[in-house]
C-alpha cells in the first residue's frame, strides 16, 4: 500500500512526505530506489491547509474556506531511515529520490527484523498487533537496561515481562525491591527466592561500617578506637560468642569497657554517642547466624531482596554492599586470582532507581551502582535501572545504559534528561511520549535492530503494584460494619429481646 510521496530535500537519514490518507506514526514503511529496499518509520505527521493558515484571523472567512476548501487539505510526515533490508540494515550511501513513493512495510519483512537469536519477547507492535516484538537478550544482559516512564504507565508490569522472558534462560536476575511488588508474583518460567535485608557483619568492610557511624575521615584517633573495637566486635561474630545481633551495640560495649579501663577519653566517648545516633537507624540491618548475602543467589530464580520495610539508609547500605562485593567477586572469579569468588553472571534490576542513584546527591549506593555500569559488562554484570522520575536519576550511570524501554513520559525536564542520556533517542520520538497509551513504549538501543512502538505484554502473574482501589476499600469497611450491626440484632432476636 503506497504510504505517500517522498518531497523536497532528502538526505542519508531522513525524508519528507505528502499522503492523500493518514498512515501512523510508528509505522515501518519501505522505499525503493537505486536497487535498494529502505526500511524507514514514520516519526512525525501533520495534517493541514494551505487556504486555512493560521493568518487568517476572520471567523466568517475560515468558515466559507472550510465549507469549499476541503480539498486543499494535505497530510505530510517524516520518515526516520534505518537501513537497507538487503543488507543488513546498513544505511544507504545515497539519499531517496524526490517523487519516489513510499510503501507500508509488509509482515514478512518485519517478522524477520524481529528475528533474533535469544529472543525476549516484549510484546507487539502497536500499529500491527500481529507481529511479535522480539530483542536480543545478550545486549540487555552485557548492556545493561532502563525502564522509564511517568507513574501508572506499566513499569512494573514491563518489569515483570522482562523477568519471566530471562527466567527462560535459567539467567540470576536480582531484584532490589523497594515495594515488595515482585515478593509474591507467579513467574511461569521460574520461582522467586526471597533474601532477607539482613547482613552478617563478618563480610562487611571496616569502612562501610565506619561510613555508617559517621567517623570522619580525618578523626584519626576516633578511627583508631573504632576500629580496634570493630576487630574485636568482628571476632566475637566469628567465634560465636557474640551476645546480640546488633553489631552495633556489640561495638558500643567494647568501647564502653574500655573507656572505663582508660578513664573519660573524650574521642571515646564521642564515637560512642556516633554510635548511639546510628544505632536506631540500622538496628535491624545485622544478623549474626546468616551467610554472605550473595551466596544465597539461585541461578535460574528471581533473587528478590525485599526492601520493602526498609528505610532509604538502609536500602542505600544494603545495595552499596551487593554491588561493590559482586563486582570484586565476578573479577576475581575471571581472573582467577582468588578464591572468593561469585562463580556466574548476574542481572541486577534496581527499583526507584532515582532513591539509590539520585543524580544531585552523592551515596555509597550510587557510586557502586556507577561502578557497575561502567565495569560490569566485562564481568558478567547487568542492570536494569527503572524510575518513574528520570530526571533525577543519576546522569552518569544513566548514559551506560544502552538500552531503554521508555513508556509514557510527560514532563519536559524527564524527557530532556532522559534524551540526553540516549545517542537513539531522537527530539521526533520524544515528542511520541506524552501520547503513548498504558502499557505501550518506545524500545532503542543494541537488543532492537530497530526503533520500535510496542504494546507490551501483559504480565498475569503479579499480585502488587496497581493502583489502590480506594473507593472499595471504604465500601467494604461499611458492608462490614453493617454487616455486623445485622449480625447483633439477629443475635439480640434470639435471645428474645425486641427492638
Amino acid at each position: 500500500m503506497v504510504v505517500g510521496i517522498c518531497v523536497g530535500e532528502t538526505s542519508l537519514s531522513e525524508v519528507t512526505f505528502i499522503s492523500d490518507k493518514m498512515p501512523k506514526v510508528g509505522e515501518y514503511v519501505t522505499i525503493e530506489y537505486d536497487g535498494k529496499k529502505v526500511l524507514g518509520m514514520i516519526e512525525n505527521l501533520v495534517r493541514g491547509n494551505d487556504a486555512l493558515n493560521v493568518d487568517i484571523n476572520d471567523f466568517k472567512a475560515i468558515q466559507k474556506i472550510s465549507k469549499i476548501g476541503v480539498e486543499d487539505n494535505y497530510i505530510r510526515g517524516k520518515v526516520k531511515i534505518l537501513g537497507d533490508v538487503n543488507d543488513n540494515l546498513r544505511l544507504p550511501r545515497t539519499p531517496v529520490l524526490p517523487g519516489t513513493e513510499i510503501q507500508l512495510a509488509d509482515n514478512e519483512i518485519l517478522k524477520e527484523i524481529f528475528k533474533v537469536k535469544n529472543p525476549i519477547k516484549l510484546g507487539s507492535l502497536v500499529n500491527q498487533s500481529d507481529v511479535d516484538v522480539n530483542v536480543e537478550a545478550n545486549p540487555i544482559l552485557s548492556r545493561h537496561l532502563a525502564i522509564l516512564a511517568m507513574t501508572g504507565a506499566g513499569k512494573s508490569n514491563t518489569v515483570s515481562v522482562l523477568i519471566d522472558q530471562l527466567l527462560g534462560y535459567d539467567v540470576p536476575v536480582f531484584v532490589f525491591d523497594m515495594h515488595g511488588e515482585y515478593v509474591g508474583a507467579d513467574f511461569s518460567n521460574g520461582d522467586i527466592n526471597v533474601i532477607k535485608p539482613k547482613l552478617n557483619p563478618t563480610y562487611m568492610s571496616f569502612n562501610e561500617i565506619k561510613k555508617l557511624v559517621k567517623i570522619p575521615s580525618n578523626g584519626y584517633i576516633q578511627e583508631r578506637h573504632f576500629r580496634k573495637a570493630f576487630n574485636a566486635a568482628k571476632n566475637q561474630v566469628r567465634d560465636s560468642t557474640a551476645p546480640t545481633n546488633n553489631f552495633l551495640q556489640l561495638i558500643y560495649d567494647i568501647l564502653e569497657v574500655e573507656s572505663k579501663e582508660e578513664g573519660s577519653d573524650k574521642q571515646i566517648v564521642d564515637v560512642m554517642n556516633k554510635i548511639d545516633d546510628s544505632m536506631e537507624k540500622y538496628s535491624n540491618l545485622f544478623d549474626n547466624n546468616i551467610g554472605n548475602i550473595l551466596s544465597n543467589i539461585k541461578i535460574g530464580y528471581v533473587n528478590v531482596l525485599d526492601l520493602s520495610q526498609s528505610d532509604e539508609s538502609v536500602a542505600n547500605v544494603l545495595v552499596s554492599h551487593v554491588m561493590r562485593n559482586s563486582l570484586q567477586k565476578r573479577k576475581n572469579a575471571v581472573h582467577g586470582n582468588d578464591t572468593d569468588t561469585l562463580d556466574f553472571p548476574v542481572f541486577f534490576i534496581l527499583e526507584e532507581a532515582h532513591i539509590l542513584a539520585p543524580n544531585k546527591r552523592d551515596s555509597d549506593s550510587k557510586r557502586w551502582i556507577q561502578r557497575v555500569a561502567r565495569e560490569g559488562r566485562k564481568f558478567g554484570l547487568g542492570l536494569c535501572l527503572v524510575s518513574q522520575s528520570p530526571k533525577t536519576v543519576d546522569h552518569d550511570a544513566l548514559s551506560q545504559m544502552n538500552n531503554m524501554i521508555i513508556l509514557r513520559l510527560v514532563e519536559p525536564e524527564d524527557q530532556r534528561h532522559v534524551q540526553s542520556a540516549s545517542e537513539s533517542l531522537s527530539q521526533d520520538l520524544v515528542n511520541q511520549l506524552p501520547s503513548l497509551n498504558v502499557g505501550e513504549a518506545i524500545v532503542l538501543g543494541l537488543m532492537s535492530k530497530v526503533p520500535t512502538l510496542v504494546k507490551i505484554d501483559e504480565f498475569k502473574g503479579r499480585r502488587h503494584g496497581d493502583d489502590m482501589d480506594i473507593i472499595s476499600f471504604f465500601a467494604d469497611i461499611k458492608k462490614k460494619e453493617e454487616d455486623e450491626i445485622k449480625r447483633q440484632e439477629q443475635l439480640s432476636l434470639e435471645m428474645g429481646y425486641n427492638y
